[in-house]
C-alpha cells in the first residue's frame, strides 16, 4: 500500500502535459499594516464560479517572499491544484514575520493579514467553500511554524494544519532568524516567547478538532523540535500524521515535501 501510494503522488505531479492551472499573482490589502501584500493564487484550469473551491494557504520560510513556493515546485503545485480541484494561496509573509502579531510593531501584524484580512479577500474574490473543514495551511520553516501557529489559534478559520521542516519551538533560537526584533530579547522578553512558539499551543487543541500533518528531516537542524512536538502531540491524545526521513533543511526536501502535504490536505477534504 505504502509503494502505490507514493506512486500516485508522484504521478499526480508530474500530469504537466495533462493540467494548465492558472496562476494569478494578485494584491492585497491589510488594514492592519497600511500597506498591499502581495500572493500568488493558483486556480485549477477548470475553474468555474458557480462551483466551490477548497482552499490551502501555503507560507514561505523566513527571507523568502509569496514566490517562493512556485520556484520550488511550482509544477506539482498547479498539478495538484488542478488533480484535486483546489486553490492554492501563497502569499507574501514578509522577510521574518514569523506570521506573529508584533507586541509593538503595527507595521508586523501578519497573524491578523494572514488568519483574518487575507481569508476574507479569498473569499470574496474567489469561489471558495467558506468552512474550516475546507480550509488548510502549510508552509516551510519559518511558515512551517506559521501554519500550526495560526491553524492552532483560529480553529474557527483553518481545520487542517501542515508543517515542513517548522521552526515549531523557536525558544532554543534566541539569537537567530531575526526573532528577536519580533518579540523583544528572550531574556527580558520571555512572555512573548512562551505564548508563541507553537509547541505551548497544543492545550488549545482537542482530539480530533484539528487535521495535523508534520514532516521533518533527521538531518534538519529543527528535528529535534519537531520529535517534541510529536511527543507532545502523543501525549495529549491529539491525532495527526507525523513523517520522518532522511533530509536537511532544504529545497530539494520541500519540494518532495509538499507533494504529501497537498494529498493530505486534499484527503481530508474530500472528507
Amino acid at each position: 500500500m505504502k509503494r502505490l501510494y507514493i506512486i500516485f503522488i508522484a504521478g499526480v505531479c508530474s500530469l504537466a502535459s495533462v493540467f494548465a492551472a492558472k496562476v494569478d499573482t494578485v494584491t492585497t490589502y491589510s488594514a492592519a499594516m497600511r500597506k498591499n501584500i502581495p500572493a500568488i493564487v493558483v486556480t485549477p484550469e477548470n475553474y468555474n464560479a458557480t462551483k466551490k473551491y477548497p482552499t490551502v494557504y501555503l507560507l514561505h520560510g523566513y527571507s523568502g517572499d509569496y514566490k517562493g513556493w512556485m520556484n520550488i515546485n511550482g509544477e506539482c503545485i498547479k498539478n495538484m491544484a488542478d488533480h484535486k480541484q483546489m486553490i492554492i494561496v501563497s502569499p507574501d509573509g514578509g522577510f521574518s514575520s514569523w506570521y506573529f502579531d508584533h507586541p509593538a510593531d503595527r507595521s508586523w501584524q501578519y497573524e491578523t493579514y494572514i488568519s483574518s484580512e487575507l481569508i476574507q479577500w479569498i473569499d470574496s474574490h474567489y469561489s471558495t467553500i467558506q468552512s474550516p473543514k475546507s480550509r488548510g495551511i502549510t508552509g516551510l520553516s519559518m511558515g512551517g511554524h506559521g501554519a500550526l501557529f495560526l491553524a492552532f489559534r483560529h480553529q474557527d478559520v483553518f481545520g487542517i494544519a501542515g508543517s515542513m521542516s517548522g521552526g515549531v519551538d523557536i525558544r532554543p533560537f534566541p539569537q537567530n532568524w531575526d526573532l528577536p526584533k519580533r518579540l523583544g530579547s528572550y531574556a527580558e522578553n520571555p512572555e512573548n516567547w512562551e505564548k508563541n512558539t507553537v509547541i505551548n499551543l497544543v492545550h488549545l487543541l482537542t482530539p480530533n478538532s484539528l487535521k495535523i500533518i508534520i514532516d521533518c528531516g533527521t538531518g534538519d537542524f529543527f528535528y529535534q523540535v519537531n520529535v517534541n512536538l510529536h511527543n507532545k502531540l502523543l501525549e495529549r491524545n491529539i491525532s495527526h500524521d507525523f513523517i520522518s526521513r532522511p533530509g536537511q533543511h532544504n529545497s530539494d526536501y520541500w519540494s518532495n515535501a509538499v507533494r504529501y502535504q497537498l494529498l493530505f490536505m486534499a484527503l481530508n477534504f474530500e472528507k
